[in-house]
């Protein structure tokens, strides 16, 4: 089992109180797994990937253990968790088109970056230029500011730098979102052959788009308000969800070949809550259309088929 994670609990400190924004998470990652995380925006997902690598104020770590490959990660603590950064776990980040030092030529920022985790330039230098001509990057690319490549290029430059020691997760943040379609297509494919070329052993993919996870992802988490609501294989959660929230959720997705004059797209009720003074109970009960009294309590995140968990009392 590549990650671990019990009960992990992280708020965010702000002059009203603490924002409750990830609770009692408790999850697994199998080797070889591409995991999609999926929610409404402000449901957990950034900072559930986030507080795996760089878990920093306003952020606040409350409780939890992470492990990966049955090692500890020492997340709450910013020094210790430096040994395992890039090399053990990496992160693609949501504005990854940004991530680059604009005052630096490409090759010169890399061979900084490799330099900070005692690894030499030049002993890299092939496997690098193999993974550049593996994205269709230039090696040109190395004597250029991030400002003379395009948006496409800047990502795809981030995902070989994120990935170039070869750590056991990837979490990768958002990385479509400010992209055009071809080129979406075109990075989740590179996502899928760095997991079988063994760049990478597992993923963690964050995103809001579920058309990405259907074609990438070998299972699909879903976040709601800071906790979890259903873990299952992509296409369980596609074609066959048990939570409510996942139903409405997938239900309100549009469909190939269907017409708006004859189907009307269906939001979803209500507003989330706010996580400064959450509901008591199932977080989603005040919009959920099956709810009853036993939802004044918090469901437990548990498995009702293999390998199929559901956070809703009417499952149990």
């Amino acid at each position: 089992m590549t990650l671990q994670i019990e009960n992990l609990t992280v708020y965010y400190r702000t002059l009203r109180g603490d924002v409750r924004a990830l609770e009692d998470t408790t999850f697994q990652v199998a080797d070889h797994e591409i995991m999609g995380l999926a929610g409404e925006s402000g449901c957990g997902k950034t900072t559930l990937g986030h507080s795996l690598i760089i878990l920093k104020p306003p952020m606040k770590y409350i409780k939890g253990h992470v492990a990966l490959d049955e090692q500890e990660l020492p997340i709450h603590d910013m020094k210790r968790m430096n040994p395992f950064r890039f090399k053990e776990i990496s992160l693609i980040p949501q504005y990854a088109m940004n991530a680059m030092n604009p005052t630096r030529k490409i090759g010169k920022m890399t061979a900084e970056l490799l330099g900070s985790r005692g690894v030499n330039f030049d002993a890299i230098r092939t496997e690098l230029m193999r993974r550049l001509d593996l994205v269709n990057l230039p090696d040109s690319v190395l004597d250029m500011y991030p400002i003379e490549l395009s948006g496409g290029m800047k990502q795809r430059m981030v995902m070989v730098l994120s990935t170039l020691l070869n750590p056991s997760l990837l979490i990768a943040d958002e990385i479509t979102s400010a992209l055009d379609v071809s080129t979406q297509k075109a990075v989740a494919e590179m996502l899928v052959e760095f997991r079988n070329r063994e760049f990478v052993n597992s993923m963690i993919v964050v995103t809001h788009d579920m058309s990405i996870l259907y074609q990438i992802a070998d299972s699909i988490m879903i976040m709601y308000a800071g906790q979890l609501a259903e873990k299952a294989s992509t296409d369980v959660i596609i074609h066959s969800p048990r939570h409510p929230y996942t139903k409405l959720l997938i239900s309100s997705l549009p469909e190939v070949g269907v017409r708006y004059t004859e189907t009307k797209l269906q939001g979803i009720p209500g507003k989330t809550p706010l996580l400064l003074d959450p509901p008591v109970g199932c977080r989603f009960r005040d919009r959920c259309p099956i709810s009853f009294e036993k939802c004044m309590e918090v469901p437990p995140f548990m498995e009702v088929e293999q390998d199929h968990y559901v956070a809703c009392w009417r499952e149990f």
